[in-house]
């Protein structure tokens, strides 16, 4: 994997994490029981993303 490849995937694991961030904290102020689930949801399917790209990028640095 080409430099520029790494630097994608760790941009790619940034933005997972800020939108993790940003749906926690809208779980927080919603109130709307529905919406939250949703959110929740959407968190979880995030941090398998991230978990991925983590994985990914810690195979390449072992190559």
């Amino acid at each position: 994997m080409t430099q520029k490849e790494l630097l994608y995937l760790e941009d790619a694991y940034n933005h997972e994490q800020n939108i993790i961030e940003v749906l926690n904290y809208s779980t927080e102020i919603i109130e709307n029981e529905d919406l939250e689930d949703f959110l929740e949801n959407e968190i979880r399917t995030h941090e398998n993303m991230k978990n991925n790209i983590k994985k990914k990028l810690e195979e390449c640095k072992n190559e």
